[in-house]
């Protein structure tokens, strides 16, 4: 008898881009935007305590811009925490939405929920003569990332309307 030799399968093509499944960014977004509204929901909190303790560098008449300010970094750090949510719900939709948008509208999002909410809160750490501080021009570079992360997932989710495929 003679032996046989066995040749291993060809091994497949190896492509030289990295294509995420549609569940993963499903999971991103969903962890994402749990443990952000659970970190700016503790802010609230901790802005709940800060005004039931009367803590004057919270409540001082010379605060006011503070305090809107870190209002504005909870409020929209907990809106766009559910987005996430939002978001994740859309990516399992819409299992045809091509790769390159719908990574940016990901990135994008993911980024504008950090940068926002960051900005408002340096903003109001530092404040002058009423002023936000230099922080606050993380705002607009979040909200501009947010708007183009909504525009991407809205005209993603117009493909999903019935008779529509393009």
């Amino acid at each position: 008898m003679k032996a046989q030799l066995v040749r291993p399968a060809p091994k497949p093509a190896v492509s030289t881009s990295i294509a995420v499944s549609p569940q993963l960014w499903v999971r991103r977004h969903l962890a994402f935007g749990w443990w952000s509204i659970l970190v700016f929901l503790t802010a609230g909190l901790v802005l709940e305590g800060l005004h039931g303790l009367k803590s004057q560098n919270y409540l001082g008449v010379q605060q006011e811009t503070r305090r809107l300010m870190w209002t504005l970094a909870h409020a929209h750090g907990t809106l766009l925490g559910v987005l996430n949510l939002g978001f994740a719900f859309m990516v399992h939709m819409a299992g045809q939405w091509p790769e390159k948008p719908r990574s940016f509208a990901s990135a994008a999002l993911r980024s504008a929920t950090i940068l926002m909410p960051a900005g408002f809160f340096l903003g109001g750490l530092f404040t002058y003569s009423g002023d936000p501080g230099l922080g606050i021009v993380l705002v607009p570079v979040g909200g501009i990332l947010l708007f183009l992360s909504v525009l991407l997932t809205a005209t993603a989710a117009r493909k999903l309307l019935p008779g529509r495929s393009s």
